[in-house]
Order: structure tokens, then C-alpha cells, then sequence
């Protein structure tokens, strides 16, 4: 399998909040990962301020486009508590301890942690969930939406979209 590290490294940089950080790796990403492209031309032609809102919009409202893969499993029951734990489990046994702000489940998260180690099980684990997202993102006509094509066009394919 070829290694797509650059890609997933991009990608968790595209699907975190669009902050100044973000605009002045814009040309790198637009180079290093010419598969996000659609996204990265979008994001340099858009003004910061209007960027951001729409991240907001997009992801901050509603769980209907939650970055969060344990949701798409287990909504916000039970469950999801060992879901998270077992994010935390594989990221130990690659010999990482996680410790961001956001949950472990965090798509940007899980992406950057498939870069650095070559481990897609978490990715792969929750293939279905990423494309539910991916048809919802579509669905509401975001240039996220792309992003996510990409990142899916690296697994294998799903069992299908509830």
C-alpha cells in the first residue's frame, strides 16, 4: 500500500479551525498534496475572516458534520466513552500518548496520527462514519466536502452509507 503521509498530514491541517498558522502553510499544503487542491485554491482565494465563519458553520453547530468518529459510531451514548478509550489504546501501543485539546476521536487527530505512524486501523475502523461525513459535506455544498474525498480515496472501500 502506498503511503499517503503526506495527504493525511495536509488533510489534518485543512480540517482544523483555519487560524493564521493555517494561511501561512496554505502554499505548502497546495504543493505537498495536490489531491486537496480543490480545497487549498478555495482557501486561498477566500478571505480569512469568511474561512473561518464557515468552518464554524460547518463543524462547531451541529453533530451533522462532527469531526469526531466515535459519534458516527456510537452517537452520544455510552458507548462512545469506551470508543474514546480504545483511540487512546492504539495511540499507546504505537508508543504516543495522546494529549491535544480535542477528544482522541478528532478526524485532524486520527490524520495526523496515520502520517506519523503508517497505522490506518483507526481510519480504516471507522471507514463508514468517514463516509457518511464525506455525503453530508458533499450534501451541503462545503469545498470541505473535498477533503474528504481524498482521505477516502486512500482506503478501502466501505460496506456502505447508513
Amino acid at each position: 500500500m502506498p503511503s499517503y503521509a503526506v495527504l493525511y498530514q495536509a488533510a489534518a491541517l485543512c480540517l482544523t479551525y483555519p487560524d493564521d498558522d493555517f494561511h501561512a502553510r496554505l502554499p505548502l499544503l497546495r504543493e505537498a498534496a495536490p489531491q486537496l487542491r480543490e480545497f487549498t485554491d478555495h482557501a486561498a482565494v477566500t478571505p480569512p475572516q469568511e474561512l473561518a465563519a464557515h468552518y464554524v458553520q460547518v463543524f462547531d453547530f451541529k453533530n451533522r458534520h462532527s469531526l469526531y468518529l466515535s459519534w458516527w459510531q456510537d452517537g452520544d451514548t455510552r458507548r462512545r466513552g469506551m470508543s474514546l478509550v480504545r483511540f487512546k489504546d492504539v495511540y499507546r501501543a504505537a508508543g504516543l500518548e495522546f494529549t491535544g485539546e480535542e477528544l482522541p476521536d478528532f478526524l485532524p487527530a486520527v490524520l495526523e496520527f496515520t502520517a506519523r505512524t503508517g497505522n490506518t486501523e483507526l481510519l480504516t475502523g471507522h471507514r463508514d462514519g468517514l463516509e457518511q461525513l464525506r455525503s453530508r459535506l458533499t450534501s451541503f455544498g462545503t469545498p470541505y466536502a473535498s477533503v474528504l474525498d481524498a482521505v477516502c480515496a486512500t482506503l478501502p472501500t466501505c460496506t456502505g452509507v447508513r
